[in-house]
């Protein structure tokens, strides 16, 4: 069993999409030295192990008003980088409570006169200024950010899977913001609880859509929680990319239908830079959400793709590249219909040129003769 009171952390991540693409590696970033994440090795992985390492930096704790004596707690800030342009920002913020209950709450990321998820936008603008040249096609007006909650319990039961049918009710509400156990039905509670995966007795993952619980010592907590926050980034990746396939795909089928050729020849090389651009991003993407390192970790990312549907969205986002791969190849034989049609002109023109003085021989000579007579 756990002891009376539940201690850890919240974690409030909030995934950016900030620019096209990241150009380079930096050193620097907001006064602080930027690192590479590493995992702790001490589970059974793979002879041949990849992880993704992305660019971390750990920023000076902000303080903030956890209860209604206003005691400030400092609440730690990380960076993630992504070459794809994106940026992940997480607040996590220590808690000390004797029921699940009492965190229902911490769902809004509002302490006091600190709005979390307000301060993340201005760190997101903040990081964009500095990356600078760095960042490849910046966005000017800063997208809606892709928000998830980890509540994260440092003291561990003797057996979690056992604690979680004892408190599955309490842990229902506290991932879906119910203020009222009682009043979740059994469906929505075996719904909220079904996305789990333990790796020893004492630990467990929960994952919900909007929300996860997680128990476990808080060395592990810090990979599965870069796990969550990879996973939160390509959704949010994703999300952008859709959106620019949707302006592409507008702005194309007004275009194809146009007259001037000058537009369908600008449309046709802009989606030509699109098709090698997702090629891109898709190998970017897949990279960054590679964990053949560490097999549990990759379960892990297994419950948040299916909790994410981001099957579901790279399937949107293939079908959509599919019909601009048709709008191309629609394009570029209409193109070449045009060129083709060209050639037969002139070449009709270039034999008319060749047999024109011939003609008008044979004309003078004709009229000629008629006169003549």
């Amino acid at each position: 069993m756990l002891p009376n009171t539940y201690s850890g952390e919240i974690a409030y991540i909030y995934a950016f999409d900030i620019a096209y693409e990241l150009r380079c590696k930096v050193a620097t970033l907001l006064g602080q030295t930027v690192t590479e994440t590493t995992l702790d090795p001490s589970k059974r992985t793979p002879r041949q192990s990849f992880l993704y390492r992305s660019q971390m930096v750990n920023l000076p704790d902000v303080h903030v008003d956890v209860d209604r004596e206003s005691k400030r707690v400092p609440a730690k800030r990380t960076v993630r980088l992504l070459p794809t342009g994106a940026v992940s920002i997480t607040f996590r913020v220590p808690f000390a409570h004797k029921t699940l209950e009492d965190l229902v709450p911490y769902h809004l990321p509002s302490f006091g006169v600190i709005d979390l998820q307000e301060q993340a936008r201005v760190l997101a603008r903040q990081i964009t200024v500095e990356l600078g040249d760095a960042c490849v096609r910046p966005h000017l007006d800063l997208p809606a950010e892709e928000a998830y909650t980890v509540f994260c319990i440092h003291n561990p039961p003797d057996n979690a899977q056992e604690w979680l049918q004892t408190n599955r009710r309490g842990v229902a509400a506290l991932l879906t913001q119910e203020e009222n156990p009682a009043d979740l039905a059994d469906e929505e509670i075996d719904e909220s609880i079904h996305q789990r995966v333990s790796y020893y007795r004492q630990d467990i993952a929960v994952i919900d859509w909007d929300a996860a619980l997680l128990i476990d010592t808080p060395r592990n907590l810090m990979e599965a929680l870069h796990v969550i926050e990879l996973a939160n980034l390509q959704l949010a990746e994703l999300e952008a990319f859709d959106r620019l396939l949707d302006r592409v795909l507008d702005r194309a089928y007004r275009d194809v239908q146009s007259r001037r050729t000058r537009v369908k020849k600008d449309i046709l090389k802009e989606l030509k830079e699109i098709r090698m651009d997702m090629a891109r991003f898709g190998d970017e993407l897949s990279n960054a959400t590679k964990f053949l390192g560490d097999w549990h970790y990759a379960r892990v990312y297994q419950l948040l793709s299916r909790r994410f549907h981001l099957t579901e969205w790279q399937q949107t986002i293939t079908n959509k590249q599919r019909t601009l791969d048709d709008l191309y190849q629609l394009l570029q034989n209409d193109q070449n219909h045009r060129l083709m049609t060209t050639l037969e002109a002139a070449v009709v023109l270039m034999f008319l040129i060749e047999i024109l003085p011939t003609l008008w021989k044979a004309y003078n000579s004709l009229i000629g003769a008629v006169f003549s007579q």
